[in-house]
């Protein structure tokens, strides 16, 4: 067998993780397609200049067509942003204590939502998927409670806070990260994040990741087209321009000729 690909350097891996649970032969060619754009993307010594091929085209749009059916377009999902009818839809799966998920929060989802969202070119979602034991699980079970109160971004914005990650998330440092969010109700807050429902919601996220093959955070669909890591924000850039333009050569192709 071909040596397995070096972990990402812009991407984070959990000590240890599940297998990826397959949903069929789309699903598990997905799950290779991945493997391979997070291998792309960041093998070592590949020069910077070349990263935008971290976005893959080409024989595999029925499997993208397939990927992209993962995003939910739901208008009262409380962890999205972004018109539910977009024309590109970025999924992240992403764990509130990976450095490379903060990056991004950081440096380059702010200037996407500034260029994209606003406009409505683009709607984010976003899924947990806690890998790094009990403290991911908690923090992503908390990001749920206060999404309950409309305040998952706010709350993402604080625990992605520079350095916010060093003073850990137990539960004191998460009432308090929801109070910096302003979640109002701070008791129910601390019932939900602890409900069943939580649990359940951050499963379901976990699992559709795992669906996937992902296996380190941050991992990205761009309208079914896999990005892996905390890529520069021109590969981001890049790859939502050209979903946009193939979402509009679509639509005029559908169009009757004048």
């Amino acid at each position: 067998m071909p040596t397995p690909p070096r972990p990402s350097p812009s991407a984070e891996k959990p000590s240890s993780w599940r297998k990826p649970v397959f949903f069929g032969l789309t699903v598990a060619l997905a799950a290779g397609l991945l493997g391979f754009v997070s291998y792309r993307a960041t093998a070592p010594d590949r020069p910077a200049s070349d990263t935008p091929a971290a976005t893959v085209t080409g024989p595999d749009s029925g499997t993208h067509r397939e990927l992209a059916e993962l995003a939910r377009r739901d208008a009262a999902d409380k962890l999205a942003q972004g018109r539910a009818d977009a024309p590109v839809v970025l999924v992240e799966y992403a764990d509130f204590q990976c450095g490379y998920c903060g990056k991004f929060a950081r440096d380059t989802e702010p200037e996407l939502i500034r260029k994209y969202v606003k406009d409505g070119t683009l709607r984010i979602e976003w899924r947990n998927f806690p890998i790094f034991g009990d403290a991911s699980e908690a923090a992503a079970r908390a990001s749920w409670a206060a999404g309950r109160q409309d305040r998952f971004w706010a709350f993402h914005r604080a625990a992605y806070a520079e350095g916010a990650k060093e003073k850990g998330f137990g539960e004191e440092r998460l009432r308090e990260l929801a109070r910096q969010a302003g979640v109002k109700d701070l008791d129910r807050f601390t019932r939900d994040a602890g409900s069943a429902a939580a649990t359940e919601a951050v499963g379901s996220d976990r699992q559709e990741a795992y669906g996937i093959g992902a296996t380190s955070t941050p991992s990205f669909l761009v309208n079914g087209r896999p990005l892996a890591g905390a890529q520069p924000t021109a590969v981001f850039t890049q790859a939502i321009e050209a979903a946009a333009a193939e979402e509009a050569n679509v639509g005029n192709a559908g169009e009757p000729a004048k």
